[in-house]
């Protein structure tokens, strides 16, 4: 997960991510913001990413064919995968995704076939077998540049694990509803549910089970 690059269109999307530094008294991840570019020309405005990465607010309301909720977010289980315009091989394909973990929302099924929609509000359809159902998130994509702190505990007050740069991607471990617990490298903890793109607001993971 340290880059991703789509080519769209014979044209070059770039996604970069710095690595990671210690800073005094707690540990610091700089991670670059997610910039999107379309030969000379940044598409991917703070604006833009805020519109789209923000309408997912709402919990999944109904089921596929494949009986999974509709709309619900996974992560490309491969570090190369191709975006076709339709559900068949038979379609061109659009860009290509080079980031393995990369998470992504699918809000259409046909067949074999998944309509996913990235961070930045780009569709495309993808194999079902590129998907994985292992949970990822992208820390603030419409604040690129901004610092996010995780927390040893849920909770504002909570001491600091790390900082983190908005637009990098960890590994969802739970949510309460309000804060989540990420991973992100070698760290780990809680972040304010709402700032992620890859869970919904209000949502509970792992899902509780009825009795």
């Amino acid at each position: 997960m340290d880059s991703v690059r789509a080519e769209k269109h014979k044209r070059t999307v770039s996604w970069r991510l710095a690595g990671a530094l210690l800073a005094t008294g707690i540990a610091v991840l700089a991670v670059a913001g997610v910039y999107f570019f379309i030969g000379n020309k940044a598409v991917g405005t703070p604006a833009r990413a805020s519109e789209s990465a923000r309408a997912e607010a709402a919990m999944p309301v109904m089921r596929g064919p494949s009986g999974l909720p509709l709309p619900r977010f996974v992560s490309l289980k491969s570090d190369k995968v191709r975006v076709r315009r339709g559900p068949s091989e038979q379609y061109n394909i659009e860009w290509v995704y080079r980031a393995r973990g990369l998470p992504v929302e699918i809000v259409a099924e046909f067949e074999h076939w998944r309509r996913i929609r990235d961070a930045d509000g780009e569709e495309g359809w993808i194999r079902n077998s590129l998907l994985s159902g292992w949970r990822t998130a992208m820390v603030a994509p419409w604040s690129k540049g901004a610092d996010f702190v995780l927390r040893e505990e849920p909770g504002s007050d909570a001491a600091a694990v790390a900082r983190v740069k908005g637009g990098v991607i960890g590994r969802v471990v739970s949510c309460d509803g309000r804060w989540c617990r990420l991973r992100i490298g070698d760290y780990e903890g809680w972040i304010e549910q709402p700032v992620l793109w890859g869970v919904y607001r209000g949502e509970v993971y792992p899902a509780r089970r009825g009795g």
